[in-house]
């Protein structure tokens, strides 16, 4: 019985050691690639409004400087307020921009302040199939 208790007693404390809490860091970088899918989700969806398409675009770094002013210019953007899914995105980026500015504001190294490559996402490498070569 002594045995299965200290086995339960370990096992438990490995889980818990395991399990860290979320950095601030690692909360700011996930929410930043759930609302870019988001935007990406919604610029394809063939049932939203037309307005969707002036919406700025929305691809973020939180390690580009420049992703402040994106994020302050796309909750300001003043079309599409009917439409559900952008107003959820607009509170998903005011909430983003909160916690830039308030919770993790010395937590963060930005990296780069270049405004343009927020125009332009990366995109990933084209793997090339065997039947090309």
């Amino acid at each position: 019985m002594k045995m299965l208790l200290l086995l339960v007693a370990v096992l438990s404390a490995a889980l818990l050691a395991s399990a860290a809490p979320p950095t601030c860091y690692s909360r700011v970088l996930s929410l930043s690639k759930e609302i870019t899918e988001s935007f990406k989700e919604l610029q394809t969806s063939k049932t939203v409004d037309s307005c969707v398409e002036m919406l700025p675009r929305l691809y973020l770094d939180i390690h580009n400087y420049c992703v402040l002013a994106k994020l302050r210019d796309f909750v300001a953007y003043p079309g599409c307020d009917r439409v559900v899914e952008v107003n959820e995105l607009k509170e998903k980026a005011r909430s983003l921009y909160t916690i830039l500015i308030s919770y993790c504001r010395r937590d963060l190294v930005f990296l780069t302040d270049d405004c343009n490559a927020l125009e332009i996402p990366i995109s990933p490498p084209i793997e090339h199939s065997i039947t090309e070569s």
